[in-house]
């Protein structure tokens, strides 16, 4: 394990347990991943073996919904859990729609917040804050974010497959509110979420991510829409991330265990 602290790795990584960016970053095909990761990634894909269409089905939603966003007007985004970047971030979608979209992307694990800034540093109109997203005070105050963000015109709060690594008694909700009174009427809020309402195997997995850096839970599409209060939701409401104003209909040999909507603040 001490031969995977190469040059570019920060030094406070903790290479002690898996870390569900990095496990995600694995699953998406990506190189940024250490041992600890692939070997927990293996062994999930014993549970969930459309692992990796899983995560695929939560990235295409972030397409979809910061492409919607970008054709609602919308140029400001908080992108939070954003995790280790690759194809397809939320300032490439929305910056192809309207180029002068502006993004925070917020992520507390190092690997992530490291290869964001490398990737980053060439553009002035993103930028990546190393925090925890269970603070939205400092996310929201944050110098950095003040600078780039004007909080008087709509900003799009992004939380995807993060919220089920917040569990009830952190108080979700008061945290999305936090967020959301920082924001005013026409902005947006988009969520993906972990469910096993459709795939009771999920409950393995969610055991087996205790043994990880970042516990996780599920949560049903009920709790999942309690998650918006405050927010109309868009059409076709909290459904499942596949079908969720899809490109192309596919078949898929498994149920999802993903949700997603997009909330707008009245």
């Amino acid at each position: 394990m001490a031969a995977e602290y190469l040059s570019w790795v920060p030094a406070d990584v903790d290479l002690s347990k898996p870390n569900a960016a990095r496990i995600y970053d694995y699953m998406l095909g990506g190189a940024n991943n250490f041992d600890v990761d692939r070997s927990f990634a293996k062994e999930l894909l014993h549970t969930l073996p459309d692992a990796r269409s899983l995560a695929q089905e939560n990235r295409g939603f972030l397409k979809r919904a910061v492409t919607f966003l970008a054709e609602q007007g919308i140029t400001q985004y908080i992108d939070l859990g954003s995790g280790i970047p690759t194809v397809g971030n939320t300032h490439e979608v929305a910056q192809r729609i309207q180029p002068d979209s502006r993004v925070v992307y917020v992520d507390n694990e190092p690997v992530a917040v490291a290869h964001s800034e490398l990737i980053l540093q060439d553009n002035p109109n993103a930028t990546v804050l190393r925090a925890d997203v269970r603070d939205p005070e400092s996310v929201v105050g944050h110098a950095a974010t003040r600078e780039l963000l004007d909080f008087t015109e709509p900003v799009a709060i992004l939380m995807f497959a993060i919220m089920h690594f917040v569990p009830d008694e952190q108080d979700p909700w008061g945290l999305i509110e936090v967020y959301r009174d920082a924001t005013v009427s026409g902005s947006y809020l988009a969520i993906t979420h972990a469910t096993s309402d459709l795939r009771p195997e999920l409950e393995v997995a969610i055991e087996a991510y205790k043994r990880t850096s970042n516990p996780s839970l599920q949560r049903s599409r009920e709790e999942t829409v309690a998650l918006f209060d405050g927010y109309d939701l868009v059409e076709p409401g909290v459904v499942f991330a596949r079908d969720w104003r899809p490109e192309i209909e596919i078949e898929h040999l498994y149920p999802s265990a993903i949700y997603g909507g997009v909330g707008r603040r009245p």
